[in-house]
């Protein structure tokens, strides 16, 4: 973990020193917002807005080794770059454009992961809202996970269920819902 939050220091240094706009989310948010858990990446979110992604990708590519072949395009394509530390760290860069993700990049907090260590973390209320639409089973645990530890300071349940709602309609996907209102509603004491 300490090799983990040290890498993701020195990517956020290296952020910062472009000026650029973004905040970390996956493991490393789950570990401060919810139940800790092995986490072996470095997942973020950076703003690129629609048009401009090679500017930022071309940089971090300079910068980082890609993580497979052709992961420019990719990147491009599929608006993620897939990067690997000199320490053999895998680092995956959302590029965000959508303003749900400027939102949630400008709702970003600055916390002590560990002692002398401050990253820019995505708000719980936005990790909730990522999770839900990612779906997955281990997505549905860390939103459990970060509902349960977080009773004791009240969630913004309105903004969750606005944003979850938002994305559900674009994904087509109503069951997002149902699973949000049934995690709230298991762990409501």
């Amino acid at each position: 973990m300490v090799d983990l939050v040290a890498e993701a220091v020195r990517l956020q240094d290296f952020l910062q020193s472009q000026n650029w706009r973004f905040c970390f989310i996956g493991g490393l948010a789950v570990q401060y917002w919810g139940e800790p858990r092995l986490t072996r990446d470095l997942d973020l979110s950076l703003l690129t807005g629609f048009g401009r992604e090679s500017e930022f990708v071309d940089v971090l590519l300079a910068r980082y080794s890609p993580r497979i072949e052709g992961a420019r395009d990719f990147a491009i394509k599929r608006r993620v770059l897939l990067l690997r530390s000199d320490g053999g760290i895998g680092i995956d860069i959302s590029l965000a454009a959508l303003p749900y993700e400027e939102c949630l990049i400008d709702r970003a907090v600055t916390v002590e992961l560990l002692p002398g260590a401050s990253l820019r973390l995505c708000s719980p209320e936005d990790l909730i809202v990522m999770k839900i639409f990612a779906g997955r089973e281990t997505d549905v645990r860390d939103v459990r996970s970060i509902v349960v530890r977080r009773r004791k300071s009240p969630l913004d349940w309105e903004y969750i269920e606005t944003y979850v709602r938002e994305l559900a309609d674009l994904k087509q996907d109503p069951t997002m819902l149902r699973v949000l209102d049934f995690i709230r509603q298991a762990d409501t004491p």
